[in-house]
């Protein structure tokens, strides 16, 4: 999420493509600035990767870091997307079943709350936001996150033990 945002005057899409789409870590386009995500730490890598396994094996066609173009002033790049449905090439333009944003240390509160609003008005079903730090995941219900114990059918309990597993 918000690692450092540009301080350029407003941008248009085609500028930001051309001056931070193909930028490491992404950058996302917010309403005319570019916004850069936290760079991923080896837990945030491993934690996107034993989501996406267990989505996939829940029946869910997962991908992670994927920009998705839903509205034309905010490109949000969320850690992992999900579906059942047809994957829409090159980037989705409407909501998908799933949507999981894991915090890193210098994530901004202010900006995971914006998208997880985003991802609400664009009528995403499933919204979560996993803290790997305190091992707890979190679902937003209409107005605010609240603290789960599944994630889309997965108990929570089994990403914990995923991760555990990893770090041994």
């Amino acid at each position: 999420m918000s690692a450092h945002i540009t301080s350029q005057p407003t941008l248009t899409v085609e500028e930001f493509e051309r001056d931070y789409g193909c930028e490491k870590p992404h950058y996302e386009f917010w309403r005319g600035e570019a916004v850069q995500k936290s760079t991923p730490t080896w837990m945030h890598g491993l934690l996107q990767r034993i989501i996406m396994q267990l989505l996939n094996a829940s029946g869910y066609k997962a991908g992670s870091e994927v920009k998705l173009k839903i509205e034309a002033t905010f490109h949000p790049v969320p850690d992992i997307i999900a579906t059942r449905g047809l994957v829409e090439q090159p980037y989705p333009t409407k909501a998908l079943e799933v949507v999981v944003e894991i915090l890193s240390p210098e994530d901004s509160m202010f900006r995971v709350l914006t998208k997880c609003r985003a991802y609400q008005n664009w009528g995403f079903e499933h919204i979560y936001v996993v803290d790997p730090m305190e091992r707890i995941v979190f679902r937003w219900v209409e107005t605010r996150l609240e603290q789960v114990d599944t994630l889309a059918g997965i108990a929570t309990f089994e990403i914990w033990k995923a991760l555990d597993a990893e770090l041994r």
